[in-house]
């Protein structure tokens, strides 16, 4: 194994083999660069060399292109209904969300993770996301909350679908985006080392259970590392807790110190939670989760992932069910990258001469949201 000078490594350079930082702890593999950030972090903890059987080279040249292309392409959906849009993304959500299943219970039970096959997975995702986030969100929406059981595996799942839908707005290139999504499908994995009747408890925590709950970053990092996995997502795993100001956990870091990928873990999680019912909580809706994002008390998150949420959400968030200025009920189905608080809405139970659902965009001058439907309202 050859030994290669950090500082003589071009940033962003894409190795033939992976990377080692020793001989058993990877730090990247061939599809992913060593990127200037992972070096000034390395030089910080003192590392002056990494060490690869391959050569470093500008761009990656997988071995075998079909496999690179990832292992599920989402079909074209464009010339289907809404109607089949939506099903084709709800069965896409529900095969992702058992995938989610498996691969935890198989870390608990084997004590064994694959980069590689994790990846190939979120890279199926993000093709997803790229082709109709709008109607993945729906999907998302119109899913049964989890129960107890599921809450933590469904909480990856949803939180990986909003990272990779901010990474795309931050303009994440490919391979960032399926570390993200790695990142963000495994930033809790530490929790399944913890006694389940403590992170799935409905009652308040006592002082010892609550800092046992609080070493779930460490444990997820020391996990992702032990499984080989590139250190910008074990980074992530560690640091998603950490908050701006420096009132997160476990280290207490802040602004610049979080890693990239923590931040917008930080924002996805945190919305999430605020809009999907939990063990001990019932859901805000959309609307009122991301109004407490945009207040961002204390300055806990960062600015441009939450701008990056809500530009691509809208302050509106698409599945939303709302009620209109005309009086009529409808659903929030894409944004207005011009203004977030005029998304376009599907009117409840109208389409349009070609037997479509009909849409209309809201506007400042025009037709408006007035509110967000409740349950019982959605029901009727």
């Amino acid at each position: 194994m050859n030994n290669f000078a950090i500082g003589e490594i071009p940033p962003g350079s894409f190795f033939t083999k992976p990377v080692y930082l020793d001989p058993q702890f990877i730090l990247t593999a061939p599809e992913t660069p060593f990127s200037q950030e992972l070096a000034e972090i390395l030089r910080e903890w003192e590392f002056k060399e990494v060490f690869s059987e391959g050569e470093p080279r500008e761009d990656y040249v997988p071995d075998d292109p079909q496999a690179a292309e990832g292992e599920v392409s989402p079909t074209n959906l464009a010339a289907a209904s809404d109607t089949d849009k939506i099903k084709r993304a709800e069965d896409f959500f529900n095969s992702f969300q058992k995938y989610a299943r498996d691969l935890f219970t198989q870390v608990k039970i084997k004590d064994e993770l694959d980069f590689n096959i994790v990846a190939g997975k979120v890279k199926s995702v993000c093709d997803f996301v790229r082709e109709d986030r709008r109607f993945l969100m729906r999907a998302m929406k119109n899913t049964e909350p989890p129960t107890d059981l599921d809450y933590m595996t469904s909480h990856a799942v949803r939180s990986t679908i909003i990272s990779i839908i901010i990474g795309s707005y931050l303009k994440l290139p490919a391979h960032r985006l399926i570390e993200l999504g790695v990142a963000a499908l495994l930033h809790e994995i530490g929790m399944i080392k913890l006694p389940s009747q403590i992170y799935l408890s409905n009652r308040p925590l006592s002082p010892q259970e609550r800092k046992v709950i609080l070493t779930h970053p460490i444990l997820s990092f020391n996990m992702l590392k032990s499984y080989n996995f590139p250190l910008v997502i074990s980074l992530a795993a560690l640091e998603h807790h950490e908050r701006e100001n420096g009132s997160g956990y476990p280290q207490k870091i802040t602004g610049e110190k979080i890693s990239l990928y923590a931040k917008i873990i930080a924002v996805a999680c945190s919305y999430e939670a605020l809009s999907t019912n939990r063990p001990h909580k019932e859901a805000k809706d959309g609307y009122t989760g991301m109004l407490e994002l945009l207040k961002n008390e204390g300055k806990q998150y960062d600015d441009a992932a939450v701008r990056a949420l809500v530009f691509s959400l809208s302050i509106y968030p698409i599945g939303l069910y709302v009620l209109l200025s005309t009086g009529k009920k409808g659903q929030v189905v894409d944004v207005n990258p011009e203004n977030p608080r005029y998304p376009i809405v599907q009117i409840f139970g109208e389409l349009t001469p070609d037997g479509k659902n009909k849409t209309l965009e809201t506007s400042p001058d025009g037709l408006k949201i007035v509110r967000p439907l409740t349950r019982e309202e959605i029901g009727n």
